[in-house]
């Protein structure tokens, strides 16, 4: 199973169900926004791993979309998949020229759409990465996140809070820091915010014991140790 979450935006209602009921059959997240301003609000609320954009949608092209994620610093990593009936070699490379890391044809199967996504989920990785804090293990690849060699399940903020934390252990980041590399800049959500993802991901770690290393430094914000302050 993994908890990566994939933002699907397709306007045909029946295409993006069928795509919607494949990626859920294997084990994903799954956001549906049937124009880009819907996307929009998606994003905003939560950066997915993944978005999965048609060409044709009726507010923007999926091209210009592409290119106004590419453009922001919050979603310019973000690896996007173009799905479209638009098929000749021109149109494949204006797909790619607008950021998009890979290019798809309707129809395809299941399969293939799988493949093509673990494919660019591993390019954007690099490769796997093992973060360790104390009884806390991560693997950034597999999203697999283990506390004493048992896994810990989470939601997909509390593990990009988690992610972030481990990756910067020992410092203390204030809320607006932690909103701004969590949540990403250009996004507007209230401070507030992160002091409720904190108390999730506090209660997830909770049963292992490792809720302690998610800390409140007064007046500054929050810390990721081991070390329980004396």
């Amino acid at each position: 199973m993994t908890d990566r979450r994939i933002l699907i935006v397709e306007d045909e209602r029946a295409v993006r169900e069928m795509i919607a009921f494949g990626l859920k059959r294997d084990g994903y997240e799954v956001q549906e926004a049937a124009d880009c301003a819907a996307a929009r609000t998606a994003i905003a609320d939560q950066i997915p791993d993944m978005v999965l954009l048609d060409w044709m949608l009726p507010d923007m092209s999926g091209l210009e979309f592409a290119r106004m994620l590419k453009r922001q610093d919050n979603t310019q990593e973000l690896p996007i998949i173009m799905l479209t009936a638009r098929a000749t070699e021109d149109d494949k490379v204006m797909g790619l020229q607008s950021g998009a890391d890979d290019y798809i044809t309707k129809p395809f199967s299941t399969r293939e759409l799988l493949a093509r996504i673990e494919a660019v989920m591993r390019r954007a990785t690099g490769h796997e990465e093992q973060l360790n804090v104390g009884a806390l293990e991560m693997n950034t690849l597999s999203h697999r996140v283990t506390a004493n060699s048992k896994d810990v399940s989470l939601g997909p903020t509390e593990y990009r809070l988690l992610k972030f934390f481990m990756g910067h252990p020992e410092r203390v980041y204030s809320r607006a820091q932690v909103l701004d590399r969590v949540w990403g800049g250009g996004v507007y959500v209230e401070e507030r915010t992160v002091d409720v993802h904190i108390r999730r991901l506090r209660k997830a770690l909770e049963p292992f014991g490792c809720d302690r290393y998610i800390q409140t430094v007064r007046g500054s914000g929050y810390r990721c140790s081991p070390v329980q302050d004396r």
